[in-house]
C-alpha cells in the first residue's frame, strides 16, 4: 500500500490553484465531471478505445475566454485499455497537470486493486485501502465490516441443501465481466435446474458458482442510499444524505412488466432473469425512515474509521432493501461514488438540494469538498 505520506509529498508539488479533476471515463464520471465544472475546476476524463466520444465528442467542454458555455469534460485520453491509466507515464501526465483522482467502479474493475494501492502514485480523493473491502469473499470485505459495524444484511445460506425459502444467488456474469450472474432460488431442486440452465447458456460458470454467496431474499423495494462524510466538516454533521436511487435491470425489468400468463409461456432461454444494471431513477423515502438512514451510515462510518483507517472520506453509497416491516437490509456497499448518482446531474436531488440550498449533485459535492480543502489548506486531509 502507498503510504499516505507518498502521496502528500507529491501533492506538495501541485499548484493547487489549477486543480484538475480526474475520473476514469465510465460509472459516473459525467456526474463527477458535471460536478466539477460547476465548482470552477477543469476536467479530465481517462477513455477507452471504442467507447470514448461520449466525452471526447458528446460531452466535450467548450469554453469562450475561460467561461464554460458547453460541455463538461476539459480534456480526455483515450487508450487502448483504461488500465493504461497505470502506467508511469500516464500517471506522470495527471501529475503535471494537478490531478485530483476521482474513483469509481470501473477504475477497481478494469484496473488491478493490488495496482491502485501499490502503484497509482496521483492523489485519490477517497480512501484507498476501503476500495479493496467491495471484492466480495475476501476476509475483510464488506459482509465483514457490515458484521462489525453491527448493521443488518441478508443472511447467508451455507449450502445449497439448506435452502428452504426464495434466495438470491450472488456470483459474476460468466460472459459480462462486470456484470452479475445473479438467480433467484427457492428449493435445492430448482438451484440444481436454474443454475444447469445458466451454466449451459454460458451465463455462469461451474466454478464460480461453487463460489457463490447464497442470501436469504429480502421481499421488498431496493433504495440506493447515496451519502457522504466530510472529515473537514467542524460545525455541522460530517454525515449527508445526498440523494436515494434505484436500478433498472435487464431482463429483469422486462419481465415484471409482463402479464403472469405470459410469463409461464417463455422458453427456457427466456425464463430466468438477468440482473444487469442498465440504468437508475431517483427515489426519496418517507421521512419517518430517513432516521434510521442516518444510523446505517453512521454506524459503518464508524466501522471503517476503526477497520480501514482513515476510513471513509467523501461519497459512499449503502445499497438496500427494506422489508414488510419497514427494517433496512444492506446487501451492497460502495464506498466510493455509487453508480446511479448521474440521476443527480445538474439538478442535484431533494436531499442534497435542501441541506445546501442550490443544486447538489454527488459529482458537485465532491468537488465542493476539494474546494473548501483548498481554501482551508486541508487538501492532505481528503487525499489517499
Amino acid at each position: 500500500m502507498i503510504e499516505r505520506k507518498e502521496i502528500i509529498e507529491v501533492l506538495s508539488g501541485y499548484d493547487l490553484n489549477k486543480t484538475t479533476i480526474g475520473v476514469l471515463a465510465s460509472h459516473s464520471a459525467l456526474d463527477v465531471c458535471d460536478g466539477a465544472v460547476e465548482e470552477g475546476f477543469s476536467t479530465y476524463a481517462v477513455c477507452e478505445k471504442g467507447r470514448e466520444r461520449t466525452y471526447t465528442e458528446y460531452f466535450k467542454a467548450r469554453r469562450e475566454n475561460g467561461k464554460l458555455v458547453r460541455g463538461i469534460v476539459d480534456h480526455a485520453d483515450v487508450y487502448a485499455r483504461f488500465n493504461e491509466i497505470l502506467k508511469p507515464e500516464s500517471q506522470k501526465k495527471m501529475r503535471d497537470m494537478n490531478t485530483i483522482f476521482i474513483p469509481n467502479r470501473s477504475f477497481t474493475s478494469y484496473c488491478s486493486i493490488d495496482d491502485i494501492e501499490d502503484d497509482f502514485k496521483v492523489p485519490m480523493f477517497g480512501s484507498r485501502n476501503l476500495l479493496r473491502s467491495e471484492e466480495r469473499g475476501i476476509e475483510k470485505d464488506y459482509y465483514w465490516l457490515l458484521e462489525k459495524a453491527g448493521l443488518p444484511y441478508p443472511e447467508k445460506i451455507q449450502n445449497p441443501e439448506d435452502i428452504d425459502c426464495l434466495v438470491m444467488v450472488k456470483l459474476p456474469h460468466a460472459v459480462k465481466n462486470l456484470e452479475r450472474g445473479f438467480f433467484t432460488a427457492s428449493s435445492y431442486d430448482e438451484f440444481k435446474q436454474k443454475s444447469e440452465a445458466l451454466i449451459k447458456q454460458g451465463v455462469i460458470t461451474q466454478e464460480d458458482l461453487r463460489e457463490a454467496r447464497i442470501e436469504r431474499y429480502i421481499i421488498g423495494p431496493v433504495f440506493n442510499l447515496d451519502l457522504f462524510y466530510s472529515p473537514i466538516e467542524e460545525e455541522m454533521s460530517r454525515i449527508e444524505l445526498l440523494g436515494v436511487d434505484w436500478r433498472f435491470e435487464t431482463s429483469l425489468d422486462g419481465h415484471v412488466r409482463l402479464p403472469a400468463p405470459q410469463q409461464m409461456t417463455l422458453n427456457q432461454m427466456q425464463i430466468t432473469p438477468e440482473y444487469t444494471v442498465c440504468g437508475h431513477n431517483s427515489a426519496t423515502l418517507r421521512e419517518s425512515l430517513l432516521e434510521e438512514v442516518f444510523e446505517l451510515a453512521e454506524r459503518y462510518v464508524r466501522a471503517a474509521q476503526k477497520y480501514y483507517e482513515p476510513g471513509i472520506i467523501g461519497p459512499f453509497c449503502l445499497q438496500t432493501c427494506v422489508d414488510k416491516d419497514l427494517d433496512f437490509y444492506v446487501y451492497d456497499v460502495a464506498p466510493r461514488v455509487g453508480g446511479g448518482t448521474n440521476v443527480h446531474v445538474s439538478t442535484g436531488h431533494p436531499y442534497g438540494n435542501t441541506l445546501w440550498r442550490m443544486p447538489v449533485s454527488t459529482g458537485r459535492r465532491v468537488a465542493m469538498e476539494i474546494r473548501r480543502a483548498i481554501e482551508q489548506n486541508r487538501v492532505e486531509e481528503i487525499v489517499t
